[in-house]
Parts: C-alpha cells; sequence; structure tokens
C-alpha cells in the first residue's frame, strides 16, 4: 500500500453509502494523525492491521498462524487489556477493532514494540465489520470491556448491545463460541443480561452474572470505578 492509502485506510471508519446508518455507539472524538501517530502507523501498518473490504474474508487467514482460533474484541479503548490477553492466551488469534484514534495508534505501537504477532488491528465501525466481511460461523469469541454505557435514558438507543447487534454477534460465532462482555454501569449490566438472554442462539452457563474470569487483567480504568464503589459484573454467554 501507499502511504495516503495506509492513511486513508486509518482516517475512514464507516461503510460511506447514500443510506448512512443514523445511530451510532460511538462519538469520534480526533481523526488526525500528529507527526508521531503518523510515523508509527507507516511504520507498521502492513504488519498489524486489517483494512476493511466489502465483502467476505476468512478471519483466520489474517494471521501468521491461521489455525489458532479468532476472538473479535469490539472497543478495546487503550488496548491495555488486550496485550496482556494476547501474551498469555497465545493459544488464540485477535482481531481488534476501535475507531478511537490514540487509542488505536497506542495499541499498535505497543504491539510492534513487543512483537505480538497474534494480534491485528482494525480502525472502523464494528457493525459494518461484522455485516459485510466476517462469514457466519467463523469466530470463536468475542471480548466486549467497559462499552459506552450512554447513561441518559434518550441515548438507551445508542448503546451497542441491542437485540440486533447481539444476534449479529451470535451468528458469526462457531459452535460453543462465546460473548464475554463486562461493564461497571450496573442499570446497563441488568440491561445486558435481559438482551443477551434474549437472542435464541445463545445459552447463559450461569445463574445471571458470571464469576469473575481470572485472565483478564485490572485496567486504570476499571480500578478508578472500584474505588467509587462500581460494582463490575460480567457475562458470558456461549453459541448452542
Amino acid at each position: 500500500m501507499t502511504e495516503n492509502e495506509i492513511i486513508e485506510a486509518v482516517s475512514r471508519v464507516e461503510v460511506r453509502t447514500g443510506a448512512q446508518r443514523t445511530i451510532k455507539s460511538y462519538a469520534l472524538r480526533s481523526n488526525r494523525l500528529d507527526d508521531e501517530q503518523r510515523r508509527i502507523v507507516l511504520d507498521n501498518y502492513e504488519r498489524y492491521c486489517v483494512t476493511f473490504q466489502d465483502g467476505p474474508a476468512d478471519p483466520a487467514g489474517f494471521f501468521t498462524d491461521p489455525s489458532k482460533p479468532v476472538i473479535v474484541e469490539i472497543g478495546f479503548g487503550m488496548g491495555t487489556s488486550t496485550q496482556v490477553i494476547a501474551r498469555e492466551r497465545d493459544q488464540y488469534n485477535y482481531l481488534c477493532l476501535e475507531v478511537y484514534l490514540v487509542g488505536f495508534v497506542k495499541l499498535l505501537r505497543d504491539i510492534s514494540r513487543l512483537g505480538l504477532d497474534n494480534i491485528r488491528l482494525m480502525r472502523f465501525n464494528a457493525v459494518d465489520v461484522l455485516e459485510r466481511m466476517i462469514p457466519d460461523s467463523s469466530v470463536s469469541g468475542f471480548h466486549i470491556f467497559f462499552p459506552d454505557p450512554w447513561p441518559k435514558k434518550r441515548h438507551h438507543k445508542r448503546r451497542l448491545i441491542q437485540p440486533d447487534f447481539v444476534h449479529l454477534l451470535a451468528s458469526k460465532l462457531r459452535k460453543d463460541g462465546y460473548i464475554y462482555c463486562v461493564t461497571d454501569w450496573e442499570e446497563y449490566a441488568q440491561w445486558m443480561l435481559e438482551v443477551l438472554s434474549g437472542e435464541a442462539l445463545l445459552v447463559n452457563p450461569y445463574d445471571g452474572f458470571c464469576p469473575p474470569v481470572a485472565w483478564r487483567p485490572m485496567t486504570k480504568f476499571e480500578k478508578k470505578g472500584l474505588d467509587k464503589d462500581y460494582r463490575i459484573n460480567e457475562l458470558w454467554f456461549v453459541r448452542r
């Protein structure tokens, strides 16, 4: 790819069509790269990143070792947990989606320094990627950690976890694949539990929320929530 093509790929976060999606679960803060960010992207994009394509692609083929099951992380933020999990659970490949530019570039820098070859990054809207690019029954798990709770009632329609989106996730899972969600917002946790429980393709192996998963590290963001006495709720649903 040329430098311009790489920068265009990083700058574009959704499908550009005449019928734009009117409800988004994210708000873009910035879409500009400074000089240092541009250098990181140009130096590492072709090794560690995947460019959106409007057509199906086997996600295993994005990785050096395509025999490993693929986990998709949606909204990795600054990528702190992502890189720890990828190092410790290296029997999996991780396709990681994020529209937040600063977090995307930071994780790209970190994995290039660490040489983590079981992570690939995409800066693109997750709904477009799943609907248009990822085949059904091709993913072994989804990680969704601390999605924006959009706490005001008038904004609940912006929440990522909605019945249609959960059905989309479930359709991409292999049999016995999982969806693992974490939130520190109590009302959103109940919302997610209800929505996930209502999906016929999924089963909850627990009576409500699941116990803490030992391999997910605590981030500074999570610790701040705990310091404010927020309760961390975790959900684990499995594809029938």
